[in-house]
């Protein structure tokens, strides 16, 4: 990559930061110090130094025109000629298991356009935060939690999500005890231990938290004698299932799939609630990447169900086809959000 590549790609994300800031200060953010830490300490500075600059939205606006000016001619998109991409994909589920199914894909897609996409595999759902901060990772496939996190705090898009075997293009959430347990309310929950994904989920965390506080629950660390986040919602299913954990949070579509490998999972376990349905797991695309480059692959992914090559690729994910996608469409997942007591624009998160 080019040193004015490079320098452009650094004024852009500055000035999306900016940006940001300016939003949350137009939106009523009153939380004017977290901004402001979130935006400098991503391009080397401390906020403490800088805070009296920002304490008025005339200074963000300052700023935004100043490094927009800078800039100029130089703020260009990333090209997509033979660039390197690497598509982040969430543990969901085995690592194997989700590489495998999206392995083809990413060759497609390097077989088709000038560029290179490569899968990595996040270790956490946390990690593509720092991730796609620091450029690692221009492209992603989200859950619908993560993918509005995306939309709201990071320079990310969506693209096209992909239809499920059953036509649907959603999930939802499940809270889930064992079949043998005396578990039917949120009162009987008191004292046992719960076994969620991580603070970046919506089944897996988000829904939970939000239904837990419609029934009084505030502090979870306290109503339970243990909370415990297993990092993946296969791994909450095995916890319930295993007696490692007395209540499980986990994504429908999670389920069915351990269902048809493992009929334990039906024959041993009840679901007790379920969430309102929110996007599948979506393709997300860096802003900094050339605008052609995202639309061919929206076009590519769209019209997969049309040639033979295309319908065994979807096959192996267990797709129908894609649809396109839009950054409304995670209007669910905000107000879900909302209900559990966070703000996406502004959430920031430690798994214990």
């Amino acid at each position: 990559m080019s040193t004015m590549l490079a320098y452009a790609m650094l004024l852009s994300f500055i000035a999306s930061l900016v940006g940001r800031a300016v939003s949350m200060a137009c939106g009523g953010v009153t939380d004017q110090k977290h901004a402001t830490h979130f935006i400098f300490t991503r391009i080397g500075f401390r906020a403490s130094a800088i805070l009296p600059l920002l304490r008025r939205k005339v200074h963000h606006l300052v700023i935004t025109m100043l490094v927009l000016t800078v800039a100029g001619p130089w703020a260009a998109t990333v090209r997509s000629d033979n660039l390197a991409i690497n598509i982040g994909l969430i543990p969901e589920r085995n690592i194997f298991d989700q590489v495998a199914r999206y392995e083809t894909l990413a060759e497609y897609l390097s077989s088709e356009l000038d560029a290179n996409f490569r899968l990595t595999m996040l270790s956490r759902y946390g990690n593509i935060v720092e991730r796609i901060t620091s450029n690692e990772v221009l492209a992603a496939f989200l859950g619908s939690f993560t993918g509005g996190l995306a939309s709201a705090q990071l320079s990310m898009e969506p693209i096209a999500r992909p239809v499920n075997r059953d036509g649907t293009s959603t999930y939802f959430g499940q809270i889930f005890v064992r079949k043998d347990s005396d578990i039917k309310t949120v009162a009987d929950m008191q004292g046992k231990r719960l076994a969620l994904v991580e603070k970046a989920t919506t089944a897996g965390y988000v829904f939970p938290r939000a239904y837990l506080r419609r029934h009084g629950v505030e502090d979870l660390g306290t109503f339970f004698s243990e909370v415990r986040f297993w990092g993946s919602h296969d791994a909450t299913v095995s916890a319930v299932l295993n007696s490692e954990a007395d209540i499980g949070a986990a994504k429908n579509t999670v389920m069915d799939w351990r269902m048809q490998a493992d009929p334990r999972v039906e024959e041993e376990l009840r679901v007790l609630a379920v969430s309102p349905r929110v996007p599948s797991n979506g393709l997300f695309m860096s802003t900094l990447l050339d605008p052609g480059l995202k639309e061919q692959v929206r076009d590519l992914l769209i019209n997969l169900e049309n040639t033979v090559e295309g319908r065994a690729i979807l096959e192996s994910m267990g797709a129908l086809r894609f649809e396109v996608t839009r950054t409304a469409d995670y209007g669910p997942v905000f107000d879900l959000a909302a209900k559990a007591g966070i703000d996406i624009e502004s959430y920031s998160y430690i798994n214990k």
